[in-house]
């Protein structure tokens, strides 16, 4: 089983950045597509990025042109730079592979003045 890891998280005033980091214990880790995803406290866990093994990129309507999600299957990383931070991005930050439906632990991203 491919174990992921987060870091990266954090506390940021409105209008920052912090750019997150999961990192695959298997080199297998190319052969998957890889999403950000994201809970708040009292909601539902959402898809913020993803990332297929080909490269394509999507994004939720939500972050834009603020996030962007990268690879570097060398390295067994995917990463997810995160710009003009707003409160509403506040959540725990999940990495995910949709196939064979692993998670890591989470990383906490806090946005406040």
């Amino acid at each position: 089983q491919v174990q992921l890891v987060e870091s990266g998280g954090g506390l940021v005033q409105p209008g920052g950045s912090l750019r997150l980091s999961c990192a695959a214990s298997e080199t297998t880790f190319r052969n998957y597509n890889v999403a950000w995803y994201r809970q708040a406290p009292g909601q539902e866990r959402i898809l913020v990025a993803v990332i297929t093994t080909l490269g394509t990129r999507n994004y939720a309507d939500s972050v834009k042109g603020r996030f962007t999600i990268s690879r570097d299957n060398a390295k067994n990383t995917v990463s997810l730079q995160m710009n003009s931070l707003k409160p509403e991005d506040t959540a725990r930050y999940y990495c995910h592979l949709p196939l064979p439906g692993y998670w890591g632990q989470g990383t906490q991203v806090t946005v406040s003045s």
